[in-house]
């Protein structure tokens, strides 16, 4: 039995009354559709006012997008406000192909787009990165007039900085003369989200020194992430100090970005006091607090904090499970992982993707069940390069060299143009001794001319970010940096530390192999961290890459000779060095 009719117009036939009977049925299709049929029996006026509002309502229902355009085609002689109404709607509600079609309409109707025109359809453009319709877009801008509108500009900013043009979005943000917030913000979350925060950092330098804007939220999430990135925790205690002393409110979003910065850049603990006072707390936040566990190697920290969400009634995602079991995994928590998986899709409905499937080959690998990992693999339609990479990994950890090189050829025959598979491969051969392999290897890469993903190393000394690459020479203090890496190793080599050669590639000379693992970009960092900081503070280093061996035993040792805590975070995961021990307890 269908519920009373509450929207049910008057009887009166006044556009205002139609319009009060329109406002009552608000964006539900059923009353909407009953009131546009009662109007045109009725024989109402229908204005276009009422028009233009019936059909907000309609696309606004989002039940039935074919009645709403069907709607906004039947109106005659619509006006510019029509217009832009259902392109903000459309923009609105990510009905790109509506919001384009409708400004096509108001072109062809030789009606002029304004401001506000320009600002949502760049804005759709901008939400699904249409990269070619928005410089169209664009040229309209200049031609009618808008190049040098500020809400338009910004729209700009953010449009290209989504689509991964971050040089065309600062082109426009240097040529503004009056930049509001919200373009600051597109500037600094475009850099961010482009894995260029340094210059996000330095750009919110440059908001922080002028007089004429003030910071938001939204500046803060995206200074946070990049502070994330870098690892910059100082940078990221001083802006969450700013927050709490301006008055800022910690919303959920803010909250999360905290607790993604503190646990990226080493300091779980604080991540989870931002996490417990939090008043709302959505399953992104938890999420990230699950994650920032994970990346730890706290696994049944991790899992606890699972089990409180679940008993505060949220549902996870796709996204939670793969925190939840890449913390089982980094853990080796394998009973706990495998009941996880089962519970997805039997209660809570979450089909496993190629992520979660990652998770589980990375978790028996880890754990040293080889063959189960194989078999769990060859059971999936089609595994990913990433499925293949972690068997790799697992095998290499365990040396299972057959398994390795298996894994490694499928890597190969799906990506034959990715230098690290052949980087990969070529360690596992040189592990198992099999030398003649490791040359073919060398071969493949130099007649292919593919060369290793380029390392680096960044560590942050009073507010600064410096940056590090294998044998870099281009620091100011490079003469005293490495004299002062050379006595460590020096130290550690007469308390048993041995280098491990099989680190580098293989298409180094033996004499060149000893510069390239002392020299590497994490080692570099160190030495100038332990020179620059307060001796009774942690180093914190993040790298783009795995660590390698070398450097992991290396940093043990110095870790125990200079009585210092050493966080590192590569690739995969966190290393906590500490009195000659690593957190990851030698499984990364």
């Amino acid at each position: 039995m269908d519920e009373p009719n509450h929207s049910k117009p008057s009887p009166s036939s006044s556009p205002s009354s139609a319009y009060q009977a329109l406002v009552r049925a608000g964006p539900r299709l059923k009353q909407l559709q009953q009131v546009h049929a009662h109007l045109i029996t009725n024989g109402t006026h229908l204005t276009l006012s009422l028009l233009t509002k019936l059909a907000i309502l309609a696309y606004s229902s989002n039940s039935s997008i074919t009645y709403a355009r069907k709607f906004s085609l039947s109106i005659k002689n619509p006006d510019s406000y029509l217009f832009n109404s259902l392109i903000r709607i459309s923009s609105k509600l990510g009905l790109l192909y509506d919001a384009i079609s409708l400004y096509r309409r108001m072109l062809f109707s030789l009606i002029p787009p304004s401001s506000y025109t320009f600002t949502s359809v760049i804005k759709s453009c901008a939400d699904v990165s249409a990269f070619k319709l928005g410089k169209i877009v664009h040229s309209h801008v200049v031609v009618n007039g808008f190049g040098l509108d500020s809400f338009v500009q910004a729209s700009l900013v953010a449009f290209y900085a989504k689509c991964g043009e971050i040089v065309f979005a600062r082109k426009v943000f240097d040529k503004m003369t009056e930049r509001s917030v919200v373009a600051w913000n597109a500037m600094i979350s475009g850099y961010e989200q482009n894995g260029f925060s340094k210059d996000a950092i330095d750009l919110f330098d440059l908001l922080m020194a002028s007089s004429c804007v003030r910071p938001d939220s939204a500046t803060f999430v995206g200074v946070l992430s990049a502070c994330a990135q870098l690892g910059a925790l100082e940078l990221g205690c001083w802006t969450h100090d700013y927050i709490t002393d301006h008055g800022f409110k910690v919303n959920v979003v803010l909250g999360t970005a905290l607790i993604n910065m503190y646990a990226r850049c080493g300091d779980v603990r604080k991540a989870r006091e931002v996490f417990d006072v939090m008043r709302e707390k959505n399953v992104v936040a938890w999420t990230a607090m699950i994650s920032g566990y994970g990346i730890h190697g706290y696994g049944k920290e991790a899992l606890d904090v699972y089990n409180l969400m679940r008993r505060y009634g949220v549902s996870p995602n796709e996204v939670t499970f793969v925190a939840v079991l890449s913390a089982c995994a980094h853990s080796v928590m394998v009973d706990e992982g495998r009941a996880l998986f089962s519970s997805m899709r039997k209660n809570h409905g979450v089909v496993p993707g190629m992520e979660h499937h990652v998770c589980m080959v990375d978790l028996l690998g880890r754990a040293g069940l080889l063959n189960e990992a194989y078999d769990y693999i060859r059971g999936l339609k089609k595994p990913s390069p990433a499925i293949w990479t972690a068997m790799l990994g697992a095998c290499k950890m365990h040396k299972n060299f057959d398994l390795g090189v298996e894994a490694a050829e499928k890597l190969l025959a799906m990506e034959p143009e990715n230098p690290g598979h052949y980087v990969m491969l070529s360690n596992v051969y040189a592990l198992a001794g099999n030398m003649e392999r490791v040359e073919k290897v060398r071969n493949v890469m130099i007649k292919k001319r593919l060369k290793k993903h380029v390392g680096y190393s960044t560590i942050e000394v009073d507010q600064r970010t410096y940056l590090f690459s294998m044998g870099d020479k281009s620091h100011p203090e490079t003469n005293e940096i490495y004299s002062y890496l050379d006595e460590l190793m020096r130290k550690i080599c007469e308390v048993g530390y041995v280098s491990a050669r099989e680190s580098v590639l293989h298409e180094l000379e033996e004499e060149e192999q000893e510069f390239a693992l002392r020299y590497h970009s994490e080692k570099l960092a160190l030495a100038f961290g332990l020179m620059k900081a307060k001796s009774e503070s942690a180093i914190r280093i993040v790298k783009n890459l795995r660590m390698c061996e070398d450097c992991h035993l290396a940093i043990k040792f110095i870790s125990s000779i200079t009585n210092r805590e050493i966080i590192v975070r590569d690739k995969l995961r966190f290393h906590h060095f500490k009195d000659g021990l690593c957190s990851c307890a030698d499984c990364w």
